[in-house]
């Protein structure tokens, strides 16, 4: 199987215009400036696309958009309830500046950050697959989005020497049936959403928060739950695999 490396290279190389897909939770983080480079390299034009809006406050999205558009024109879209997908539609045929052409987009990003979502939404129609288990998708496919743009997808990119597992989790790159060290990754995602807004950890667990650090909040939310093993003992483990999967799905909005 090629690598994501140089599926991504090919990528670049065919496409007329690209999309960089990253998760408006954690723009920075999932921005991948190698393959960035490679894009300037090639002298291509991209969009980043900011999916998952309905995840974060308006005023933090205007926030970043407003600084990531000194990079590349940015857009920020919901594949879940299509919301910016005509913007974006509208932006790809500006930025490519192909009068009466065919224009070839590719989308690149990491695993999980929905490009294949960010199409079907584009599209109107479910062309091509999803799953919330990432990387899905396994090879490159070519899928025509009408009005002269044609999408191809990808697996996705993973920088290379990428193993903070921590990070992983956070980004859905890996869900906890797969993760090692679980309780370690619902901290970081309590950390997370305490630093955003403690606010609603309380309200979606039906907690109260006092000077708590992110394991004492974990067994708080373990006792709500009422995960407890012998001696009244919270259920570490089941706790934090519930509060990854609740960050994961996107029920945890920040």
């Amino acid at each position: 199987m090629a690598s994501y490396k140089k599926i991504s290279k090919d990528v670049i190389k065919k496409a007329d215009i690209l999309l960089e897909v990253i998760d408006a939770r954690f723009p920075d983080e999932t921005r991948n400036s190698e393959v960035e480079r490679d894009i300037a390299r090639a002298k291509k034009p991209f969009i980043i696309v900011l999916n998952k809006c309905d995840l974060v406050s308006k005023q933090t999205l205007e926030k970043t958009k407003s600084r990531l558009s000194k990079i590349a024109p940015t857009v920020f879209v919901s594949s879940k309830d299509r919301s910016g997908t005509t913007i974006l539609r509208h932006k790809i045929l500006e930025t490519a500046n192909k009068k009466g052409d065919e224009i070839l987009v590719g989308s690149l990003g990491y695993p999980n950050t929905g490009k294949s979502s960010v199409i079907n939404a584009v599209t109107g129609r479910h062309r091509a697959g999803t799953s919330s288990i990432s990387g899905h998708t396994k090879g490159v496919q070519h899928i025509n989005a009408g009005s002269r743009i044609k999408f191809i997808d990808t697996p996705g990119v993973i920088p290379f020497g990428e193993n903070d597992e921590h990070m992983q989790g956070l980004l859905a790159v890996k869900d906890s049936t797969h993760l090692q060290d679980p309780i370690g990754v619902a901290m970081t995602i309590i950390e997370k959403i305490y630093a955003e807004n403690n606010t609603i950890l309380e309200s979606f667990y039906n907690i109260t928060i006092e000077k708590q650090n992110s394991y004492e909040v974990l067994e708080l939310i373990g006792r709500r739950n009422n995960f407890l093993m012998k001696k009244a003992e919270v259920d570490e483990t089941r706790t934090a695999v519930k509060i990854i999967n609740d960050w994961q799905k996107g029920l945890l909005v920040v």
